[in-house]
């Protein structure tokens, strides 16, 4: 699972544009918590320590406990964070408030395993990953840090598909209309450079008989048009 991250916070007393680009100035990040049924709180953060649980890798899909922010400890779930599109720094963040026990929907990692022991990859085939992540359902203390899926076995041409990842105990994946590909072994390089250049031929022996039998319309065409013109003559005469 998922360890609890924990962010230092204060109240904002102060919001809009001016009072975050001044919160910004000192090294503050602007932020909000919402959700549960409970009205919304501005708050802002050190940027040095969001930076810090941002470099986790999975601060997204990890339980944060703010403190400072209220009455004790807010657990939450980030849900999104806005950067800066020069700086790349981040400029605000949105928490959402969430039960003990509650059922989040988050955004899981998807680690593949044991590539030695699949012979389409050792042979030379290639991981083609569809899902870099996977939606799930899952309670808020039993977020999994990332879900584990196995190589072992699969040739070229094979597919990993949600049914056959095992997943944590209660987490259900979002999409459950359909059996969702997750990563696929595609051709080595050699096998599929054979493949463009039997399309390229297979295209130029096409291009080749459009304009053979563009050449055989045009020369019946002409043959047509001079028959015409010699009935013409033809009748012109009589």
């Amino acid at each position: 699972m998922s360890d609890t991250l924990t962010l230092s916070a204060e109240t904002r007393e102060r919001v809009g544009k001016g009072a975050s680009r001044a919160l910004r100035r000192e090294g503050r990040v602007p932020a909000v918590i919402y959700g549960n049924k409970q009205d919304p709180v501005s708050i802002h953060v050190e940027e040095r320590a969001l930076m810090k649980l941002l470099n986790t890798g999975h601060f997204m899909n990890s339980v944060v406990m703010i403190e400072g922010a209220g009455a004790g400890a807010v657990r939450t779930l980030p849900k999104d964070v806005t950067f800066d599109v020069v700086t790349d720094r981040p400029v605000h963040v949105d928490f959402l408030r969430i039960a003990k026990n509650a059922s989040v929907t988050v955004n899981v990692p998807v680690n593949f395993t044991d590539e030695d022991d699949s012979p389409g990859i050792t042979k030379g085939g290639v991981l083609n990953i569809v899902r870099h992540e996977i939606e799930l359902v899952v309670a808020a203390d039993k977020i999994p840090e990332a879900i584990e899926v196995s190589l072992k076995g699969l040739e070229v041409g094979d597919s990993i598909h949600i049914s056959a990842v095992t997943l944590p105990a209660g987490a259900e994946p979002t999409i459950d209309d359909r059996d969702f590909t997750i990563a696929t072994v595609i051709a080595p390089s050699a096998l599929k450079a054979e493949t463009q250049e039997a399309l390229a031929e297979d295209a130029a022996l096409a291009e080749q008989a459009a304009a053979e039998q563009a050449a055989e319309t045009g020369e019946d065409a002409a043959a047509d048009e001079a028959a015409d013109g010699e009935d013409a003559a033809e009748s012109k005469e009589d």
